[in-house]
């Protein structure tokens, strides 16, 4: 084997070192190093004694060379320059400005189009095989049309959507307008394994480029997303799978239905009660008076808000400042006391790290205990984290309203329900067990509405006609 130098054979040190001390030997293979005279056949030539010399600064230029650069994109991305190469799918180059991005229309219809299916409950296999069937083509062969570079192979279809597809373009920020940088990171020099960085340690512009998606869409899908649920074998669907729930234990309510089933008797029933676990009793209602009661009630508020928007402002927002005063001042409490335990158990580590060393805790126990104070510390930041968060959206109630009441005003001259309609505005369904007391059976449902929770429509209704 001939290289032209060592370099050219690898840059870390310790392995290099490995296969021409150790592995090349074993098997008999005989390298040569040309610019510095290095040549295994002759392991006494004084070129050879300083090869691993050569290979530590062959390393250290690798690393000095890298370190530099990451410092080079790091300044980048901290001032909101796009790191990317690769310009989002519904992107095109700015000719006037070298890292600006201006929309592509024609692509930009398509990213729309994968967001609409997801807000009508579409999941990422169904959104694919939608775009497979109406002859869209893929990103890469769209911009392979278009003339432009891409880091993926065009596949033997070009029309076929692939599921991770649809997944990577429904979880990118950037169709918000965003830059977001440091999505990424790599362990070292020498694993070029890329693993994605959480989101407090990514770094987010707003306003960069021109917002393909409402910055409040993203947020209802990445919501939906997380709703994940089974499909039936029929192939079926219903806009409400995701969204109804037990009134009584929580669980959900499971979809069900057959292909002898007409629309009527599909249905949906309690998750517990299905499985037989006697933990709950039947909370059986039908999708189609599921949906007339849903419809009837969302028809409801639209209307009211519609007429009375200033009255319905000022009830809602009486009730969220009193509900949300007390959530903050719970959560706080229970913030301080954990932030207090935290400081506590920092404590306890040094004086059992000082018993320990002093020879008053044995290293067996010292292993127990700092093992358990670790998991509980553990367990504390993370309810920590979780609960400044559920603080910070509590204080944004009353943005939450005017958002609130800004969507229902887009749906004012509905007559119908409609999946994005839902899912715009609905964020749960909770079904009561049904009441036949009167002879009759009767079932009551709860919604709770995206961003403002439950809306007392009867109070609502009373006080404007007292």
């Amino acid at each position: 084997m001939t290289q032209e130098d060592l370099s050219r054979f690898g840059r870390n040190s310790a392995l290099t070192g490995m296969y021409t001390n150790i592995t090349f030997a074993k098997y008999g293979v005989r390298f040569i190093a040309i610019n510095d005279n290095y040549d295994t056949i002759d392991p006494n030539s004084v070129d050879n004694d300083f090869a691993g010399i050569k290979n530590w600064f062959n390393e250290f230029y690798a690393r000095d060379t890298s370190r530099k650069i990451r410092a080079v994109n790091k300044a980048k991305g901290e001032r909101g320059e796009p790191l990317t190469t690769n310009i989002p799918y519904g992107y095109k180059k700015d000719p006037d400005t070298p890292k600006g991005w201006l929309v592509d229309e024609e692509a930009a219809q398509v990213v729309k189009r994968i967001f609409t299916l997801c807000m009508e409950g579409r999941g990422p296999m169904q959104i694919a095989r939608a775009l497979t069937e109406a002859r869209v083509l893929t990103p890469t062969a769209y911009k392979q049309r278009q003339g432009r570079k891409t880091p993926n192979k065009e596949g033997a279809d070009p029309y076929h959507w692939n599921t991770n597809t649809v997944v990577h373009i429904l979880e990118r920020r950037e169709y918000t307008g965003c830059t977001v940088n440091f999505k990424t990171y790599t362990n070292s020099i020498w694993d070029k394994k890329q693993r994605h960085s959480p989101e407090d340690r990514q770094a987010i512009f707003y306003n960069t480029h021109p917002a393909i998606i409402e910055a409040e869409v993203f947020d209802k899908v990445q919501e939906i997303r997380q709703q994940r649920h089974r499909r039936t074998k029929t192939g079926k669907s219903s806009i409400f799978s995701g969204l109804v729930y037990c009134a009584d234990c929580g669980a959900k309510m499971r979809y069900c239905t057959t292909n002898y089933f007409e629309r009527r008797q599909d249905h949906f029933v309690c998750a517990n009660y299905r499985s037989n676990t006697g933990s709950c009793s039947a909370h059986f209602i039908r999708a189609v008076v599921l949906e007339e009661l849903v419809w009837r009630h969302m028809e409801a508020v639209i209307s009211y808000v519609s007429r009375y928007e200033a009255h319905f402002r000022a009830v809602m927002e009486e009730r969220l400042k009193l509900s949300t005063g007390e959530a903050i001042r719970v959560r706080r409490k229970k913030l301080a006391q954990d932030e207090k335990r935290l400081a506590e158990l920092d404590r306890l580590f040094m004086r059992l790290y000082e018993d320990n060393v002093s020879g008053k805790v044995s290293d067996q126990r010292y292993a127990t205990m700092s093992a358990a104070y670790e998991d509980e510390q553990a367990a504390l930041q993370a309810e920590a984290q979780t609960l400044e968060k559920e603080i910070e959206v509590q204080e944004r109630q009353l943005e939450n309203l005017e958002q609130f009441i800004q969507r229902v005003h887009k749906y004012a001259g509905e007559r119908e329900l409609t999946p994005y309609a839902l899912r715009e505005l609905v964020k749960a369904i909770y079904i009561e067990a049904p009441d036949k007391s009167s002879g009759k059976r009767r079932q009551n449902i709860r919604i709770v509405y995206d961003l403002v929770g439950f809306i007392p429509l009867n109070e609502l209704m009373k006080e404007e006609t007292a």
